[in-house]
């Protein structure tokens, strides 16, 4: 096993055990607003950008806007996970972290995001 394939697999199982061992209370955070986004390609580069996030009633739409390309997709929270189908074979899956940030991956776990509120 890779060690790139590793780290990803070990960073998923640290962000998720932070979910359960967060309190109740970070289970009520609402994730609307914007955020800077932030993350790794399957292929290994780096990107940055923006997110627009938009919750309501466990339904979430999220538009990133990266370089000049714009992407949109939209999916279902429940709980501290967010699933977001953005037209590609694999969703985007993030963990809602205790301060409303949004850590995820995509590309099957080969790809990486972090979104950090302004």
């Amino acid at each position: 096993m890779s060690r790139s394939i590793f780290t990803r697999r070990a960073w998923i199982a640290g962000a998720m055990a932070a979910c359960l061992a967060a309190p109740a209370a970070a289970q009520t955070i609402g994730i609307s607003g914007v955020f800077t986004a932030e993350g790794r390609n399957p292929d290994g580069s780096s990107y940055s950008g923006v997110a627009v996030v938009n919750e309501q009633n466990g339904s979430v739409q999220v538009t990133w806007t990266v370089g000049s390309q714009t992407y949109a997709g939209s999916g279902v929270r429940d709980g501290q996970i967010v699933v977001i189908n953005w037209g590609q074979a694999h969703p985007v899956i993030y963990v809602v972290m205790a301060n409303g940030n949004l850590h995820g991956t995509w590309q099957n776990g080969t790809a990486l995001e972090r979104l950090t509120r302004r």
